[in-house]
């Protein structure tokens, strides 16, 4: 979808889809405790992983803006060295993508670790965490940082309409291959259409994607 094709949610409709919003709450705590389980073994074997890679901390955990402009804190496996925030502000005129985020290709803060586990997505599978605890659901729009909420504009604030997921329309099809305005207009797609047969074809989606990853890094 152009940025030009702009898409106007209405929130109060959105709200009013009790039987959706109450069933997909209740299959995000079903699925993120059945999922902390199974994976147990991958979060073992990746925190061993990121302890021999450079001997820093497993997790990593960031401020986050949630539904409605509700910070909380999201966690994920360290992919970055530490300490990479303080180094953002040396690498932000490097930004390979235009508007409110911040995308580099070939990112010098991250671990060798770290680039197979974002590759494949498996440092968001600690995110399940912040599903559990209602901060996130299993899809959704990815939820952004503090500073890119700040240069948002009212159009893009309307991704903060719903409570932001683990995986989401626009990680399972373009994901970095396109600029934030057009990812905007991908989510705002997904909140217009959302239902349970979208909910889980981006879930299969998100599936093939760790074992066939796309553009993600």
């Amino acid at each position: 979808m152009s940025k030009n094709n702009k898409i106007i949610l209405n929130k109060d409709k959105i709200e009013k889809h009790y039987f959706y919003r109450f069933t997909k709450r209740l299959f995000d705590i079903l699925a993120s405790l059945i999922g902390l389980v199974i994976l147990s073994p991958v979060f073992l074997i990746v925190a061993i992983a990121i302890k021999i890679d450079d001997g820093g901390p497993i997790f990593y955990n960031q401020e986050r803006i949630g539904k409605n402009g509700k910070e909380f804190k999201m966690y994920k496996f360290r992919s970055m060295k530490v300490n990479a925030d303080q180094d953002l502000e040396k690498l932000i005129h490097k930004n390979e993508v235009d508007g409110a985020m911040f995308k580099m290709k070939d990112d010098p803060r991250i671990t060798r670790v770290g680039k197979f586990i974002r590759k494949t997505s498996i440092d968001e599978f600690p995110q399940l965490l912040n599903v559990l605890f209602g901060q996130m659901s299993i899809v959704g729009p990815r939820p952004p940082l503090p500073r890119e909420v700040k240069m948002y504009t009212d159009y893009d604030w309307q991704r903060l309409y719903v409570r932001p997921g683990c995986t989401g329309l626009w990680q399972v099809t373009v994901r970095n291959s396109v600029g934030f305005h057009e990812m905007v207009n991908i989510d705002l797609e997904y909140i217009q259409k959302r239902g349970f047969w979208l909910d889980i074809k981006i879930m299969f989606k998100t599936i093939k994607v760790i074992f066939v990853p796309n553009s993600a890094y």
